[in-house]
Order: structure tokens, then sequence, then C-alpha cells
């Protein structure tokens, strides 16, 4: 097909290796600022509802940015397979991004969902039930549904990058060494979850490294 004159092929722009280390950042930062809100105990008093609410909703700021930075981290793998991309694979790890997304979403908007109502009924009782059923709720979605996605996810780019052997194999090691541990646990905790992030940034900090090796050829 012939280009016509003045039109340019798209290329990524090596900033957007930058996107896996933003995500890591912004979503650790969520994270710990859930954690430090929401009680280990689940039949602790209600009332870190309202005694947390400020760093809940900076989480729930925060939260949106870390996902358009991790569409933009997806868009940079993909970018890096090329050619390799096998329709399978990719398929599954595009799509469990894509989910493991979504539900962080949906348990920051049940985070959002809790504090709200509280806002709304301020100088009245608290429904103990549901603020404890939020809670579970928020909790079972981000630390095993998502969770589980997230290692899916890290098994299927692990599996690309040993069969096409883009990435060094210490780190598809260490990716199905993770994401295993991922699959397995079984534990509410919210520090758990920050192993994903952690693993985003190690592989970006070496996307990174290997753009500069190139001396400045695209990610």
């Amino acid at each position: 097909m012939t280009v016509a004159a003045g039109v340019r092929h798209l290329t990524t722009p090596r900033s957007a290796a930058l996107a896996g280390v933003l995500f890591a950042v912004l979503f650790s930062a969520s994270l710990v600022l859930v954690r430090m809100s929401v009680p280990s105990d689940p039949f602790a008093e209600p009332n870190w509802v309202t005694d947390g609410a400020g760093r809940l909703r900076l989480a729930m700021t925060l939260v949106p940015l870390a996902g358009i930075a991790f569409l933009w981290f997806l868009g940079v793998l993909r970018d890096r397979l090329g050619d390799y991309e096998d329709r399978f694979f990719s398929s599954v790890f595009f799509g469990s991004g894509l989910l493991f997304l979504a539900m962080v979403f949906v348990s920051m908007a049940m985070a959002g969902g809790i504090v709200t109502s509280a806002a709304e009924g301020a100088g009245q009782a608290y429904d103990v039930e549901v603020v404890r059923f939020g809670r579970a709720t928020m909790l079972e979605i981000s630390n095993v549904y998502a969770l589980r996605m997230a290692a899916v996810f890290m098994i299927s780019l692990g599996t690309i990058w040993l069969r096409t052997g883009l990435m060094p194999r210490w780190l598809v090691g260490v990716t199905y060494a993770l994401a295993l541990m991922l699959l397995v646990v079984t534990t509410l905790s919210l520090w758990t979850t920050l192993v994903f992030p952690a693993w985003v940034l190690l592989v970006s900090l070496l996307i990174l490294a290997a753009s500069g090796r190139a001396g400045g050829v695209r990610a």
C-alpha cells in the first residue's frame, strides 16, 4: 500500500517506558494510603471510615492516574513484542491486565462508596454491618480476584519472554516465582498487593536500561 506524502508511521515514544515506573509509584502510594486507613481487624469499630476519609480520598485520586499509566505500560510491552507477538499468549496477557485494572477500579469504587455514605450520614449512627460488608468486599476484590489476574498477566508475559528471549531468563524465573505466590496467597493483607507494582517497576527499569543501551532506539 502506497503511503501518502507527509504521512508518517506512529512510533512509541521512548518516554512511554516511564509509564511502568509511574504506575508502580502511584499504585504503591495508593495501597499504602488504603492500608493506613483500613484496619486489619474485620471487627474493628467503623469510625475508621471518618478517621481515614482524607487518606482514602487521596488514594481514590491516585488510582485512576495509576490506571492510565498501566495502560501505557501495556502498550510499551506490546510494542516491544512487535512481530514476535503470539496471538494466544498476547490475548491472555492483555485480557488479564485489563481485568486486573478493572477490579482495582471496582475495589476503590467500593471504598469511595463507604466514605461517601459516611459523609452523607454524618451525625448518625453507623450501620456496622454495611461498613464491614463494604470493607470485606473491597479487600476480596483487590486481594483475591485482582491479584489472581495479576498473576495470570505475569505468567503469560513470562512465557512470552521465555519463548522469544526478549528479556533475561533470570527475570522470567522471578516472574514465575512471584506469580505463583500471588496465585496461592490467601491473606487479605493489602501489603501482598505491593508485589505486583514492585515487579512492574523492575520490568520498567530493565526496559529503560535496554533502551538506553540501544542509543535512543524506541523501547
